[in-house]
């Protein structure tokens, strides 16, 4: 299943990218088509028209005047050590609560402009008005034609965090080592896996699994719920896939527990780890022998 799913991820995003390149040249006629895109966002509603001026000051160097990554900055911004700018024409965003292969709602990328992103050149823009905020998430809709093609993915359901328990850490080691999360991440979460230096983009670009033990924060967030929510929609445009159809619920808690455990904060987890003496995940003990 989780190679089925990673094939029609990579094959969505090949057909994304043939079909904006059938309609680059006319990209400035089809962007006045979509300069009525608004976004919702609570009570507050954002509008393309409006947000044009920010974009232009603050994220054009960037995303480009045409939203497709190519700013004059970009160049400057090589994998794997800085990540390129989001090409917004493809429509295809990494931090969603949708399911993978699906639009993410606009309150999705309303938290990532507010939020920003460590270990990349993308800031938190806390600082601007929550209308500035919601009226650039209607700008950045507006570069594809995704949204209107399609329909908004359905936010996955969260169910309440349980408690963590000893035993619920020693589980999630388990699920860690069945759906192999160690290949990219490492047997202690050190983006040191096997499978690391040869991990890619959809388009090809290298880049590196994220590395729990360095103190930054996840991508799209760094509540425990957060981290649930990425496995079970996974990083679209990435080699993270979505474990929605792998791992259930309880096991995806698990395995939220035991990430913890590597992280450098600390955490009620670490301590419990520390008592169970629990030890990395060892890649050739039979399957259910951890």
């Amino acid at each position: 299943m989780r190679t089925k799913s990673r094939m029609v991820a990579l094959l969505g995003a090949a057909a994304l990218t043939l079909s904006t390149a059938s309609w680059a040249q006319l990209t400035q006629v089809d962007l006045q088509t979509r300069m009525g895109t608004e976004s919702h966002i609570g009570n507050i509603a954002g509008h393309a028209k409006d947000g044009a001026a920010d974009y232009r000051r603050y994220c054009v160097g960037c995303h480009g005047t045409l939203g497709d990554g190519n700013g004059e900055n970009a160049p400057y911004m090589q994998p794997p050590i800085y990540q390129q700018p989001r090409d917004f024409q493809l429509g295809v965003f990494k931090c969603r609560s949708t399911p993978t292969g699906t639009l993410p709602t606009d309150q999705d990328l309303y938290d990532a402009i507010t939020r920003g992103f460590d270990r990349s050149n993308m800031p938190q823009w806390s600082t601007f008005t929550k209308q500035q905020r919601a009226d650039l998430v209607a700008w950045v809709k507006h570069f594809s034609p995704r949204w209107t093609n399609e329909k908004l993915g359905t936010p996955i359901q969260i169910p309440p965090e349980p408690e963590v328990t000893p035993e619920r850490i020693k589980a999630g080691r388990e699920v860690f080592a069945r759906v192999q999360c160690w290949k990219c991440h490492g047997v202690q979460g050190m983006a040191n896996g096997p499978s690391a230096a040869t991990l890619a983009d959809d388009l090809g670009r290298p880049i590196q699994p994220f590395n729990f033990t360095d103190g930054t924060r996840p991508k799209c967030g760094d509540t425990d719920q957060d981290i649930y929510r990425i496995f079970m929609t996974g990083l679209d445009g990435t080699p993270m896939p979505s474990f929605a159809d792998n791992i259930k619920p309880d096991e995806a808690w698990d395995l939220v527990f035991y990430l913890r455990t590597f992280m450098s904060q600390k955490s009620k987890e670490k301590e419990m780890a520390k008592t169970l003496n629990l030890k990395p995940v060892d890649p050739n003990a039979p399957a259910g022998q951890q």
